[in-house]
């Protein structure tokens, strides 16, 4: 039962590690750029270091509180400047980015709920309090 968190955890945290790559790119810096995001050029990169170091820290369940409070630093910021439906003119757009941006709501439900109750016993943390 104990590793029912721990699945939890590493599934929770493969949206945010494995979209790395992408931030690197040059069309989610344009893309980000189009979204108005201030120094995107800078942002995207780092919002990508932030959402994996977070993602790792969860997964691995050490640090997992550090890791909620990096995750809600990426989620915020990205969820309001990226999926920002309500500028959407395009109905299909407009879906498009409220289920994205809904989506987002929900993980950041879960990184709050992972800030408050920790990492679990399947963990790194729990390890190093025994």
């Amino acid at each position: 039962m104990n590793y029912i968190l721990l699945f939890g955890r590493v599934f929770y945290s493969l949206i945010f590690m494995l979209t790395i790559t992408s931030h690197f790119g040059a069309d989610a810096i344009k893309y980000a750029e189009m979204n108005e995001v201030p120094a995107a050029n800078i942002l995207v990169p780092l919002s990508g270091i932030i959402a994996f170091a977070g993602g790792l820290c969860i997964a691995l369940g050490y640090q997992a509180r550090v890791g909620a409070v990096l995750i809600v630093l990426f989620l915020v910021p990205v969820t309001f400047f990226m999926h920002a439906f309500w500028k959407m003119d395009d109905p299909q757009q407009y879906q498009m980015q409220m289920i994205a941006f809904t989506k987002n709501l929900s993980l950041l439900g879960g990184a709050f709920i992972i800030g408050y109750f920790g990492s679990g016993p399947a963990s790194i943390d729990a390890l190093s309090k025994r």
